[in-house]
Protein backbone atom coordinates (compact mmCIF):
# COMPACT_ATOMS: atom_id res chain seq x y z
CA UNK A 1 0.00 0.00 0.00
CA UNK A 2 1.00 3.46 -0.37
CA UNK A 3 2.05 5.43 2.61
CA UNK A 4 0.23 8.63 4.35
CA UNK A 5 3.19 10.73 3.17
CA UNK A 6 2.94 9.09 -0.56
CA UNK A 7 -0.87 9.65 -0.47
CA UNK A 8 0.18 13.18 0.36
CA UNK A 9 1.88 13.87 -1.98
CA UNK A 10 -0.88 13.69 -5.10
CA UNK A 11 -3.30 16.04 -5.86
CA UNK A 12 -6.41 15.85 -7.80
CA UNK A 13 -6.83 18.67 -9.96
CA UNK A 14 -10.38 19.38 -11.70
CA UNK A 15 -10.68 22.50 -14.66
CA UNK A 16 -13.51 24.01 -14.70
CA UNK A 17 -15.64 20.82 -13.59
CA UNK A 18 -19.23 22.50 -13.16
CA UNK A 19 -21.69 19.81 -11.51
CA UNK A 20 -21.58 20.12 -7.95
CA UNK A 21 -22.16 15.98 -8.14
CA UNK A 22 -19.50 15.21 -10.11
CA UNK A 23 -17.06 17.15 -8.02
CA UNK A 24 -18.51 15.29 -5.23
CA UNK A 25 -18.67 11.71 -6.74
CA UNK A 26 -14.96 12.36 -7.76
CA UNK A 27 -13.98 13.35 -3.67
CA UNK A 28 -15.95 10.39 -3.17
CA UNK A 29 -13.47 8.14 -5.02
CA UNK A 30 -10.21 10.02 -3.48
CA UNK A 31 -11.86 9.29 0.19
CA UNK A 32 -12.62 5.38 -1.24
CA UNK A 33 -8.84 5.28 -2.27
CA UNK A 34 -6.84 7.40 1.00
CA UNK A 35 -6.23 10.82 -1.32
CA UNK A 36 -7.30 14.10 0.16
CA UNK A 37 -6.22 16.72 -1.67
CA UNK A 38 -8.35 17.96 -3.92
CA UNK A 39 -7.72 21.58 -5.97
CA UNK A 40 -10.56 23.12 -8.23
CA UNK A 41 -9.86 25.65 -11.10
CA UNK A 42 -12.71 27.66 -11.81
CA UNK A 43 -13.69 31.21 -13.25
CA UNK A 44 -15.86 31.27 -10.44
CA UNK A 45 -16.61 29.86 -7.28
CA UNK A 46 -18.78 26.33 -7.77
CA UNK A 47 -21.77 25.52 -4.71
CA UNK A 48 -19.92 22.36 -3.28
CA UNK A 49 -22.68 22.23 -0.74
CA UNK A 50 -24.91 20.89 -3.32
CA UNK A 51 -22.52 17.74 -3.84
CA UNK A 52 -24.76 15.14 -2.71
CA UNK A 53 -22.82 12.62 -4.02
CA UNK A 54 -19.58 12.81 -1.89
CA UNK A 55 -20.61 10.35 0.56
CA UNK A 56 -18.31 9.92 3.38
CA UNK A 57 -16.17 12.69 1.84
CA UNK A 58 -17.48 16.07 3.34
CA UNK A 59 -13.80 16.80 4.50
CA UNK A 60 -12.63 16.54 1.50
CA UNK A 61 -14.75 19.05 -0.38
CA UNK A 62 -14.30 21.07 3.08
CA UNK A 63 -10.44 21.49 2.35
CA UNK A 64 -10.58 21.40 -1.81
CA UNK A 65 -8.73 24.62 -2.40
CA UNK A 66 -9.65 27.07 -5.35
CA UNK A 67 -7.22 28.43 -7.84
CA UNK A 68 -7.92 30.95 -10.96
CA UNK A 69 -5.74 28.91 -13.21
CA UNK A 70 -3.84 25.54 -13.85
CA UNK A 71 -0.48 27.06 -13.32
CA UNK A 72 -0.91 28.30 -9.97
CA UNK A 73 -3.23 25.19 -9.03
CA UNK A 74 0.55 22.95 -9.65
CA UNK A 75 3.09 25.08 -9.09
CA UNK A 76 4.28 22.78 -6.40
CA UNK A 77 4.30 19.84 -8.59
CA UNK A 78 7.16 17.81 -10.09
CA UNK A 79 4.81 15.64 -12.55
CA UNK A 80 1.41 16.91 -13.72
CA UNK A 81 -0.69 14.04 -15.80
CA UNK A 82 -3.86 15.13 -17.89
CA UNK A 83 -6.19 13.28 -18.76
CA UNK A 84 -8.31 12.77 -22.09
CA UNK A 85 -10.94 10.61 -23.99
CA UNK A 86 -8.66 11.35 -26.97
CA UNK A 87 -11.70 11.42 -29.81
CA UNK A 88 -10.45 14.01 -32.68
CA UNK A 89 -8.07 15.92 -31.04
CA UNK A 90 -3.98 15.77 -32.55
CA UNK A 91 -2.00 14.30 -29.71
CA UNK A 92 1.35 16.37 -28.88
CA UNK A 93 1.63 14.50 -25.76
CA UNK A 94 2.79 10.76 -24.87
CA UNK A 95 -0.41 9.04 -24.39
CA UNK A 96 -0.25 6.14 -21.88
CA UNK A 97 -3.05 3.86 -20.04
CA UNK A 98 -3.89 4.14 -16.16
CA UNK A 99 -1.87 0.95 -15.91
CA UNK A 100 1.04 1.68 -17.94
CA UNK A 101 1.14 5.65 -16.07
CA UNK A 102 0.66 4.21 -13.22
CA UNK A 103 4.30 3.04 -12.88
CA UNK A 104 5.34 6.59 -13.39
CA UNK A 105 3.27 8.27 -11.03
CA UNK A 106 3.96 5.82 -8.21
CA UNK A 107 7.23 6.02 -8.82
CA UNK A 108 7.14 10.01 -8.51
CA UNK A 109 4.84 9.96 -5.41
CA UNK A 110 8.34 7.87 -3.36
CA UNK A 111 9.77 11.87 -3.12
CA UNK A 112 8.10 14.46 -5.22
CA UNK A 113 4.64 15.45 -5.50
CA UNK A 114 2.37 14.32 -9.03
CA UNK A 115 -0.77 16.54 -10.29
CA UNK A 116 -3.46 14.57 -12.02
CA UNK A 117 -5.72 16.78 -14.20
CA UNK A 118 -9.18 16.33 -15.39
CA UNK A 119 -11.12 18.61 -17.77
CA UNK A 120 -14.43 19.45 -17.38
CA UNK A 121 -17.58 17.61 -18.14
CA UNK A 122 -17.94 18.26 -22.21
CA UNK A 123 -14.73 19.50 -23.52
CA UNK A 124 -11.53 17.57 -21.08
CA UNK A 125 -8.63 19.99 -20.38
CA UNK A 126 -8.36 22.86 -23.11
CA UNK A 127 -5.45 23.24 -24.90
CA UNK A 128 -3.51 25.13 -22.83
CA UNK A 129 -4.08 23.68 -19.59
CA UNK A 130 -2.71 20.35 -21.28
CA UNK A 131 0.18 22.41 -22.48
CA UNK A 132 0.82 22.39 -18.35
CA UNK A 133 1.00 18.91 -18.44
CA UNK A 134 4.31 16.21 -18.66
CA UNK A 135 2.16 13.03 -20.49
CA UNK A 136 -1.61 12.31 -20.87
CA UNK A 137 -3.39 9.49 -19.54
CA UNK A 138 -6.59 7.57 -21.31
CA UNK A 139 -9.00 4.73 -20.25
CA UNK A 140 -9.56 2.39 -23.56
CA UNK A 141 -12.87 2.33 -24.42
CA UNK A 142 -15.27 0.27 -26.53
CA UNK A 143 -16.16 2.53 -29.96
CA UNK A 144 -19.40 2.00 -31.84
CA UNK A 145 -19.23 2.89 -35.40
CA UNK A 146 -21.18 6.11 -36.52
CA UNK A 147 -21.19 7.28 -32.71
CA UNK A 148 -19.23 10.18 -30.98
CA UNK A 149 -16.18 8.81 -29.04
CA UNK A 150 -17.05 7.21 -25.79
CA UNK A 151 -16.09 8.84 -22.20
CA UNK A 152 -16.83 7.88 -19.03
CA UNK A 153 -18.25 10.59 -16.44
CA UNK A 154 -16.01 12.56 -14.53
CA UNK A 155 -16.55 10.50 -11.10
CA UNK A 156 -15.60 7.86 -12.54
CA UNK A 157 -12.88 8.27 -14.60
CA UNK A 158 -11.59 9.38 -11.04
CA UNK A 159 -12.29 6.05 -9.97
CA UNK A 160 -10.47 4.15 -12.53
CA UNK A 161 -7.22 6.21 -12.66
CA UNK A 162 -6.90 6.38 -9.04
CA UNK A 163 -7.35 2.29 -8.83
CA UNK A 164 -4.60 2.12 -10.72
CA UNK A 165 -2.01 4.04 -8.79
CA UNK A 166 -2.90 1.76 -5.86
CA UNK A 167 -3.01 -1.10 -7.83
CA UNK A 168 0.74 -0.78 -8.88
CA UNK A 169 1.78 -0.85 -5.47
CA UNK A 170 1.50 -5.00 -5.65
CA UNK A 171 3.81 -5.00 -8.80
CA UNK A 172 7.36 -4.78 -9.42
CA UNK A 173 8.36 -1.28 -10.05
CA UNK A 174 11.22 -0.35 -11.77
CA UNK A 175 14.34 2.39 -10.06
CA UNK A 176 13.01 5.41 -8.19
CA UNK A 177 13.02 7.94 -11.19
CA UNK A 178 14.70 11.10 -10.28
CA UNK A 179 12.06 13.58 -9.69
CA UNK A 180 12.20 16.70 -12.12
CA UNK A 181 11.57 20.29 -12.02
CA UNK A 182 9.14 21.97 -10.47
CA UNK A 183 5.94 22.93 -12.66
CA UNK A 184 6.82 26.81 -11.09
CA UNK A 185 10.28 26.87 -12.08
CA UNK A 186 9.08 25.29 -15.61
CA UNK A 187 6.68 28.10 -15.75
CA UNK A 188 9.31 30.63 -14.71
CA UNK A 189 11.54 29.25 -17.52
CA UNK A 190 8.52 29.24 -19.95
CA UNK A 191 7.61 33.02 -19.03
CA UNK A 192 11.58 33.99 -19.87
CA UNK A 193 11.57 32.30 -22.80
CA UNK A 194 8.77 33.66 -24.11
CA UNK A 195 10.26 37.04 -23.35
CA UNK A 196 13.57 36.21 -25.07
CA UNK A 197 11.44 35.20 -28.59
CA UNK A 198 10.14 38.64 -28.43
CA UNK A 199 12.57 40.44 -27.21
CA UNK A 200 14.87 39.13 -30.28
CA UNK A 201 12.18 38.88 -32.70
CA UNK A 202 11.89 35.55 -33.44
CA UNK A 203 8.25 35.94 -32.33
CA UNK A 204 7.42 38.55 -35.39
CA UNK A 205 9.07 35.91 -38.02
CA UNK A 206 7.63 32.82 -36.22
CA UNK A 207 5.14 33.24 -34.08
CA UNK A 208 3.06 30.47 -33.93
CA UNK A 209 6.21 28.64 -32.57
CA UNK A 210 6.38 31.47 -29.61
CA UNK A 211 3.20 31.08 -28.35
CA UNK A 212 3.01 30.47 -24.84
CA UNK A 213 1.41 26.70 -25.27
CA UNK A 214 3.87 25.61 -27.38
CA UNK A 215 6.86 26.94 -25.15
CA UNK A 216 5.09 25.32 -22.68
CA UNK A 217 5.28 22.14 -23.97
CA UNK A 218 8.88 22.07 -25.29
CA UNK A 219 10.37 22.89 -21.88
CA UNK A 220 8.39 20.01 -20.52
CA UNK A 221 9.68 17.63 -23.28
CA UNK A 222 13.35 18.83 -22.39
CA UNK A 223 12.82 17.01 -18.90
CA UNK A 224 15.20 19.41 -17.12
CA UNK A 225 16.40 18.41 -13.08
CA UNK A 226 15.61 20.98 -10.72
CA UNK A 227 19.52 22.55 -10.85
CA UNK A 228 19.49 22.57 -14.34
CA UNK A 229 15.87 24.68 -14.77
CA UNK A 230 16.63 27.54 -12.12
CA UNK A 231 20.14 27.40 -13.69
CA UNK A 232 18.61 28.19 -17.26
CA UNK A 233 16.53 30.68 -15.06
CA UNK A 234 19.93 32.53 -14.36
CA UNK A 235 20.85 32.49 -17.89
CA UNK A 236 18.03 33.83 -19.44
CA UNK A 237 17.76 36.56 -17.20
CA UNK A 238 21.13 37.70 -17.61
CA UNK A 239 20.94 38.02 -21.49
CA UNK A 240 16.94 39.56 -21.16
CA UNK A 241 19.33 41.95 -18.76
CA UNK A 242 21.93 42.58 -21.34
CA UNK A 243 19.72 43.12 -24.09
CA UNK A 244 17.82 45.60 -22.16
CA UNK A 245 21.05 46.77 -21.45
CA UNK A 246 21.89 47.05 -25.23
CA UNK A 247 18.58 48.97 -26.20
CA UNK A 248 19.37 51.51 -23.99
CA UNK A 249 22.63 52.60 -25.01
Amino acid sequence: MLTEDQRNRLCVVLVRARNPNNIGAVARAMHGFGFADLRLVNEYSVGLERARSAVDASAILAGAREFANVADAVADCNLVVGTTAVGERKQQHPLYTPAEGGQTMLSTLQSARVALLFGSEKTGLSNEALSHCHWLMTIPMHQTPGLRHASMNLGQAAAVCLYELIRQTGLPRSAQAQPGAGAEDLERLTGLLVEMLAATGYALRRPAGAEPTEVRRMVRRLHLTQSDARRWIGILRQLLWKIGQSLNE
